[in-house]
Parts: C-alpha cells; sequence; structure tokens
C-alpha cells in the first residue's frame, strides 16, 4: 500500500506558502521547491481550495492559507486531495470467486479490519497539524544559519 505523494506534497505547499509569506506564492515557486511540474501543484491547488483551505488568486497569482495552521490537520489535507470522504483506503478486489471457499468469505473476514486500519490512521492524521511543520520547519532552518 502507497498513498500518492499528492499528500505530502501538499503539506510541503503549505510550509511553503507559510515559510515566504512575505512573497507572492506562485504554483512555478512552489513546484521548483518540490522538485515538480507547476501543473501537478495548480491540480493541487484546486483540490485546496475546493475543501476551503487555500485561496487562489488569479491573473496575478498568490495563495493564501484560509484558517490558522492549528486547525489545518493532516487528515483535512489527505482528504482534500487523496480520495472523497467516504472513500476506503483499501481497495478490495472486486470479484472474488464464490465458488472458492476463501473467495466467498474473504470480505467478511478481512471487511472489519481494513476498516479497523483506516480508522486508526485517520485518528492519528487527525491529531498533527499544520503548526507542527510551521515550527520543525523553522527549526531545521534555524539550524542551518
Amino acid at each position: 500500500m502507497q498513498i500518492s505523494s499528492r499528500f505530502t506534497m501538499a503539506i510541503h505547499m503549505f510550509a511553503c506558502i507559510d515559510t515566504f509569506s512575505d512573497q507572492k506564492m506562485t504554483s512555478d515557486f512552489m513546484a521548483a521547491s518540490i522538485g515538480t511540474n507547476p501543473v501537478i501543484i495548480r491540480k493541487l491547488l484546486q483540490q485546496l481550495k475546493a475543501a476551503g483551505l487555500v485561496e487562489v488568486s488569479r491573473g496575478t497569482g498568490g495563495v493564501t492559507i484560509t484558517k490558522p495552521l492549528e486547525e489545518i490537520s493532516f487528515l483535512d489535507i489527505y482528504r482534500a486531495v487523496e480520495c472523497a470522504p467516504d472513500e476506503e483506503l483499501f481497495h478490495f478486489h472486486e470479484n472474488p470467486n464464490q465458488n472458492c471457499p476463501v473467495g466467498k468469505n474473504i470480505h467478511h473476514v478481512l471487511d472489519d479490519r481494513l476498516l479497523q486500519v483506516q480508522k486508526a490512521m485517520e485518528e492519528k492524521l487527525a491529531q498533527m497539524n499544520l503548526a507542527d511543520v510551521k515550527n520543525d520547519v523553522a527549526l531545521c532552518i534555524e539550524k542551518e544559519q
């Protein structure tokens, strides 16, 4: 199982927006920091905007964060860029053989367990927020100076 890089890129974007708040933040700037294409950044910005986490100025560019960092959890970001709110983390193979004793029962055996794993992950993500990232980035920058 692997969550796509959209989640970590989105967190990186928030760190850039906050760290460089004294300058206009553009998709080109964030793409250069992340090491990706600006088109990918713009798609993520659309998702974050739809979730109400950022505002994007058209034309001249610029991105602002809509809430205090303490109020934006990793779960908020994960839900904005990785999946629909009711989507399950684990995608189950769709057609297990109903004539096989294992195939017939595998959903019954695994569904609840996988749901428990997803809930545990979401609970942990909800406990982490962007203020934690801001503080840790600031400490790292301070150590480099």
